[in-house]
């Protein structure tokens, strides 16, 4: 079989005999009417003893879980490998912007279980610093807003979900899509008969790759009966979801760029139902912010109903070393930072970290073999929640190309999309992240504890005293400059009473009062971030590039502005279908169905935007690509006029006539989206806008059309 090249020059899959032509005599697109590559189709290896998969995903965190969800729901075979014996249950991500619960609404009523299981909305809407978590409240920051609950801007609100439970819901959905999780004494050694899709194989490392004329073999390291063995395995595609630490990314050669090492904590998983009942009742919150002479920290709630925390400790090796902080000294450190001893404190699980900001130099190596998905594609400071926020919409991104390039609708180049899509997102969600570490940091040099000052003093100590005084002494002299340090936050100091403290409050007000602390919520990234270049058709106007965009709205901000612009979110609307005795609303988002890789084309009952829609459907039919016409009608509409769509979409029936349902001050869906109801607008499967238009200006509909999908689907081969 002769191979095709993908983008960047290797050789990736092989072409299933003869392609077909397409489209009319003047101008005709190259087609692969089969499969692309044998090793999504599920083809032999040419190895009988290994046993052979599509696509393996390497991690199963939510990000790995997510993706294997999306590939199995749109038909293609894969299985996830895990290192783990079991999920972790230590806490570690909470919070779930807007864009990731849209995405959750369509898998299987996830984000409603998210709604219906995380704590009350009451409970974690605001950051509250204080002295002790039952002394002074020095400030506090509500990061909820009505427009929240009106759910204006999205059809859901963000959520408080811890990933550990987000991970036992994920599993759920899972199971009942017919995964199962295997440890290695559950799927036995035997290869012959092996069967490893829809299979989560926990205890498995991935531990070696090597590429394969038709895809690539992995090593699965395990460890049955105390003993290391190998599972030998071969795909067509490997995609690392496995973290941070990504073996994955290690293994493909890829490297990290940005910056490392940005702060050193210690994370204290604890329970404390006394703790979680007195902060319920006195000072509700997501985090709290503790300063006073004995300690600092942050403290995480989970969880307050079931007294569920995190404590957050930073640490400055090699004088402070993560092997000091025991139970007993964590026990210590979280009496001094609640103010009091609460007689039901449990250290479950102490691990330290390192905080970076860096993004993968690429997203796919090893001839277009290996894509990156998640923290093993960024890693971000915590500030802000982006982290598994944004691996979630990597792999919300990459899915539906998998599928096209499965069905042999979309070209192998289609791959290199997902990275010119999601790498420059992934780059300003660093820089915002970093942003709002730095405007974290803004509070504890107000009330001069500056986090620059004790990285310098730690600097110091490193240069000029380590190779000079033993550990321990050296270990003194930081721990009693800090203990200097943090006297600046005594009763004695801080208060009202005292000038210098009086003007530290004052500076800590107004850095509150302004929004220039931690901020939780940013609207105007989270759901109005839009891709320039990739499975697009990019607009030829002078509109604001991506860094432009970046400069145009300050990262503080948090409006959203609705855009129609090619590469943007749909933007939502509640709307309601015409000529069916459903009366209730849904969101312009669910005009694209989430159970397929289906593109939905909006236009409004106009003869000209029709016309259009009909060479969409009929070209649409001869690709073999899911496709709607959704017709947008003015509010009042009746069912006599809706009758036009049926005759003029005849004899196609893949459409859907609903009406608005606009809410003051906007009067129509094409005002929001500030176009004219000529506009026509092409969404993808992800709800991300394809191309728009203004139908009256397209003077050929079928050639526009056949333009239009090959830039999509990155067809390149084109015959005028």
């Amino acid at each position: 079989m002769p191979s095709i090249a993908g983008a960047g020059g290797g050789r990736l899959f092989s072409v299933n005999g003869a392609a077909a032509y397409w489209g009319s005599s003047r101008r005709r697109l190259l087609l692969l009417q089969r499969p692309l590559f044998s090793s999504l189709a599920g083809g032999g290896t040419g190895d009988d003893v290994t046993p052979h998969l599509p696509v393996v995903i390497v991690g199963a965190g939510p990000v790995g879980l997510v993706l294997s969800f999306l590939l199995t729901k749109f038909g293609i075979k894969c299985a996830v490998l895990e290192k783990n014996v079991e999920f972790t249950r230590h806490p570690r991500a909470h919070f779930i912007n807007n864009r990731t619960m849209e995405i959750f609404r369509k898998l299987d009523g996830l984000a409603g279980d998210i709604e219906r299981s995380q704590p009350p909305v009451d409970l974690w809407r605001k950051f509250v610093y204080c002295t002790s978590l039952s002394g002074s409240i020095l400030g506090s920051v509500d990061h909820m807003k009505q427009e929240d609950f009106d759910k204006i801007i999205s059809p859901i609100s963000v959520a408080h979900f811890s990933q550990h439970k987000l991970v036992d819901l994920l599993l759920k959905k899972l199971d009942g899509i017919g995964f199962q999780t295997c440890l290695p004494g559950d799927i036995g050694s035997s290869t012959q008969d092996l069967v490893l899709e829809n299979k989560i194989l926990m205890g498995h490392e991935c531990s070696s790759v090597q590429l394969t004329d038709k895809g690539i073999l992995i090593g699965a390291s395990f460890n049955e009966a105390g003993r290391m063995q190998e599972r030998k395995i071969h795909c067509g595609l490997l995609l690392g979801a496995d973290g941070a630490r990504s073996t994955v990314r290690e293994l493909a050669g890829i490297h990290m760029k940005g910056q490392r090492d940005l702060q050193k904590l210690v994370s204290v998983h604890f329970r404390s139902k006394d703790l979680g009942k007195y902060l319920s009742r006195e000072r509700p919150g997501m985090l709290f912010f503790i300063f006073n002479p004995g300690a600092i920290g942050v403290l995480v709630a989970h969880d307050l109903e079931h007294g569920e925390f995190v404590l957050q400790i930073p640490f400055y090796p090699p004088q402070q070393m993560f092997e000091d902080f025991s139970t007993k000294i964590c026990e210590e450190i979280i009496v001094k930072l609640v103010g009091w001893e609460p007689s039901d404190v449990q250290v479950l699980d102490i691990k330290p970290w390192v905080m970076h900001a860096e993004v993968a130099e690429k997203y796919i190596g090893c001839d277009n073999r290996i894509i990156l998905v998640g923290d093993a594609a960024h890693r971000f400071p915590p500030a802000g929640g982006f982290g598994m926020n944004t691996g979630v919409q990597d792999a919300h991104n990459l899915a539906w190309k998998l599928c096209l390039l499965q069905n042999g609708v979309a070209s192998p180049s289609i791959l290199q999309t997902y990275e010119s899509e999601r790498r420059p997102v992934a780059i300003f969600n660093t820089e915002l992240s970093v942003e709002n570490f730095k405007a974290a940091m803004s509070i504890p040099a107000a009330l001069g504890l500056d986090p620059t000052v004790a990285n310098s003093v730690h600097q110091v100590i490193n240069s000029s005293l380590g190779s000079v005084i033993p550990r321990n002494l050296q270990k003194s002299v930081l721990e009693g400059l800090f203990s200097i340090g943090r006297a600046q936050v005594s009763d004695y100091i801080l208060n009202e009473k005292n000038p210098l403290g009086s003007l530290r409050l004052a500076r800590l007000r107004s850095i509150l009062d302004e929004g220039k602390s931690l901020q939780l919520q940013f609207p105007a990234e989270d759901l109005g971030f839009h891709y320039e270049l990739g499975a697009l058709v990019a607009e030829d106007c002078a509109e604001t590039t991506y860094e432009a965009e970046k400069q145009k709205h300050s990262k503080r901000s948090r409006e959203y502005i609705p855009s129609a612009k090619a590469g943007s979110r749909l933007p939502h609307m509640l709307m309601r279908a015409l000529s069916t005795s459903n009366e209730g609303v849904f969101s312009t988002l669910d005009l694209v169905n989430g159970d397929k890789p289906e593109f939905a084309l909006i236009i409004a009952p106009l003869k000209v935007s029709y016309e259009l829609a009909r060479a969409m459907l009929k070209i649409a039919d001869e690709l073999k690509l899911p496709t709607k016409i959704c017709v947008i009608w003015p509010q009042g509409s009746v069912d006599a006029k809706v009758k036009g769509s049926r005759s003029e979409l005849a004899p196609w029936t893949n459409y859907v006539d609903v009406e608005e349902v606009p809410r003051a001050p906007v009067n129509s869906w094409w005002e929001m989206c500030q176009i004219t109801s000529k506009s026509v607008i092409l969404v993808r499967p992800d709800e991300h806008i394809a191309w728009r238009t203004e139908s009256d200006r397209v003077t050929d509909a079928d050639s526009e059309v056949r333009r239009v999908f090959s830039e999509v689907l990155c067809l390149t081969s084109r015959i005028q």
